[in-house]
C-alpha cells in the first residue's frame, strides 16, 4: 500500500495542526511552581484531555502522579485481536531561559523562516500533534488498525518522575506491544532516524561552607577560606584539562559504533563560536552517546550587579551527570558524590543532595517493530533509509517501560533534530519534519498491524 493516501490527507491536516500546535505551545507549562503558576500545567493538560475525547478516545483521564503533576492518559480501541500500541508525549517545557534573547515571544507560536518558532514546539508538544495527525489520516483511510494508549506526561522536564512512580503503581496501565516514545530526533533534518541509546541522567546539588558567615576581603582575604573559590576549585576537578569528565572511578574510553557525527557538523548544529575548541577526546559521537558528561547547570553566588568586597562563607551548585548505557545511574550518583567529597580543598565542608535520576537505555533495533517503522520511515522519506544514533538526552520513563513491559519493542522518533535548539532560545519545529513523521508514524501503525497478521 502507498504513502499516497495518508500523505495527502496529513498535508492537508497541517493548518490545523498549526492552530492546535499555537494553542498548546501558549500554555507556559514549566512543571516547576516556583517559576510558572501550577495552573498554566493544569490548563495544558486539560487542553491534551479534551483533544483526546475530541478523537473518540475512552477512559480518558488526568492521573495525578507522586511528584504533584499531572500526566493524561486516553484509549482508543482497535479491531478485536489486534495488537497494542502505546503512544507517548510530554507537555511540559523547559523554563525559556532568557526571553530578550527571543526573536519571537516564548510562548507564542511565531513562523519564521519556514520553521515555528516557540518553547515546545519540537520538545515535546509537537510531538503530542505527531501522534494527532497520524491517527487523524488512519481513521480518514479507513480506520486505526490497532489499539492505541496514549500518555502524555506532565514533569519529564523535571526528571521528578512522577509517572515512573505511577506506572510502577499501576502496572497494567501503560501495558501495550509496541510503544513509541515521540520524544528524541532525527539526526538531521530530511535523515529519518530512530534513537537506539539514551544516557541516563543524575542531578546533585552540592553545597560548600567554609565560614560561620561573610568577611571583608580586604580584612581576610588572602587567609580565610572562601567559599565560592573553594567551590570553583572543586567543580574543576571534575574535568580534565582537554575537558573530558573525570568523576573518580567512572570509565570515560567507551566507544561508540554506529551514525557519526562528522565533527565540522556538530561545530555547525552546536553553533561553537569560530576559534573555540570542542572538549574531550575520541569521536563526537563517542563524547556525546557513549560516554559521561558532566554539566554545572547553575550556581548560587551574588550577581556581579551589587557585589560588596566580601569573602562568600557558603556556596552552592547543581550538577547535571549524563550517565552512558552500560553504566548504572545509582552507583554513577554514588561515584560523583564520593568524588565531590574527596576533592574539596582546604578542608572545606561538602554536602551533596540528590534531586533527580533516571537510568540510560538502549533499545533492541533487531525487533519487528523496526522493520515495520523502517518500511514507514522509507516511504514516508523517498530516497531515504531509516538511519540509527544515539542521544544524549535521558528519558527515565524508557527503562521503567522496558521493566514494566521486558515483552514490549520500544522505539524513539520524534521532532528535536539540531535545528530545533531544544532547551535554548528560540527552539523551533520543522514543519517539514512534523509532517513527514507524521506519515511515517501513521504507515508504522499500519505496516505494524499487519505483520502481526501473519
Amino acid at each position: 500500500m502507498t504513502a499516497r493516501p495518508i500523505s495527502e490527507t496529513i498535508a492537508s491536516l497541517m493548518p490545523r495542526a498549526k492552530a492546535e500546535l499555537a494553542e498548546l505551545v501558549a500554555f507556559q507549562s514549566v512543571a516547576d511552581p516556583a517559576q510558572f503558576p501550577k495552573s498554566e500545567c493544569e490548563a495544558a493538560a486539560n487542553w491534551v484531555a479534551d483533544a483526546l475525547r475530541a478523537e473518540d478516545f475512552q477512559d480518558v483521564a488526568l492521573l495525578d502522579t507522586p511528584d504533584g503533576t499531572q500526566s493524561v492518559y486516553g484509549f482508543l480501541p482497535g479491531p478485536a485481536g489486534a495488537p497494542t500500541v502505546l503512544l507517548y508525549a510530554h507537555y511540559d517545557v523547559q523554563p525559556p531561559l532568557d526571553e530578550s534573547a527571543w526573536l519571537s515571544p516564548p510562548f507564542e507560536l511565531t513562523e519564521r523562516d519556514g520553521r515555528w518558532y516557540g518553547r515546545g514546539s519540537a520538545d515535546c508538544k509537537g510531538g503530542f500533534i505527531m501522534h494527532l495527525l497520524a491517527l487523524r489520516a488512519l481513521k480518514a483511510d479507513g480506520g486505526v488498525p490497532v489499539s492505541v494508549k496514549v500518555i502524555a506526561e506532565g514533569s519529564e522536564e523535571q526528571g521528578t518522575g512522577g509517572l515512573e512512580r505511577y506506572a510502577e503503581a499501576h502496572p497494567e496501565l501503560l501495558a501495550a506491544d509496541t510503544i513509541v516514545i515521540g520524544d528524541t530526533g532525527n539526526f538531521r533534518v530530511g535523515l529519518p532516524t530512530v534513537t537506539a541509546t539514551l544516557r541516563g541522567m543524575t542531578m546533585l546539588r552540592v553545597r560548600v561552607d567554609t565560614l560561620e558567615g561573610n568577611l571583608h576581603s580586604g580584612q581576610f582575604g588572602g587567609a580565610a577560606p572562601d567559599a565560592l573559590a573553594a567551590l570553583i576549585q572543586l567543580l574543576a576537578s571534575l574535568r580534565a584539562e582537554d575537558g573530558t569528565t573525570t568523576v573518580d572511578g567512572l570509565a570515560t574510553d567507551t566507544e561508540w559504533d554506529g551514525l557519526q557525527y562528522p565533527e565540522a557538523e556538530f561545530r555547525k548544529d552546536a553553533k561553537v563560536l569560530d576559534g573555540v575548541g570542542l572538549i574531550g577526546s575520541g569521536t563526537v559521537a563517542d563524547r556525546i552517546w557513549a560516554r559521561p558528561a558532566v554539566t554545572v547547570i547553575g550556581i548560587d553566588c551574588p550577581p556581579v550587579v551589587g557585589a560588596t568586597p566580601s569573602l562568600q562563607a557558603s556556596a552552592r551548585a547543581q550538577i547535571s551527570l549524563r550517565v552512558p548505557p552500560g553504566e548504572d545511574a545509582a552507583e554513577a550518583t554514588a561515584l560523583l558524590t564520593a568524588h565531590l567529597k574527596a576533592h574539596a580543598p582546604w578542608g572545606a565542608r561538602v554536602a551533596v543532595e540528590q534531586v533527580g535520576q533516571g537510568q540510560p537505555f538502549r533499545a533492541d533495533t533487531s525487533s519487528p517493530a523496526y522493520t515495520s517503522m523502517a518500511l514507514a520511515m522509507a516511504a514516508a522519506y523517498p530516497g531515504e533509509k531509516m538511519q540509527t544514533s544515539g542521544m544524549g538526552g535521558s528519558i527515565p520513563l524508557c527503562n521503567t517501560l522496558a521493566a514494566l513491559y521486558p515483552e514490549a519493542e520500544i522505539l524513539l522518533i520524534g521532532l528535536s533534530e539540531p535545528e530545533a535548539q531544544i532547551h535554548a532560545v528560540n527552539e523551533s519545529v520543522s514543519p517539514q519534519e512534523l509532517e513527514r513523521l507524521s506519515i511515517a508514524e501513521a504507515l508504522f501503525l499500519r505496516n505494524y498491524a499487519e505483520s502481526k497478521q501473519v
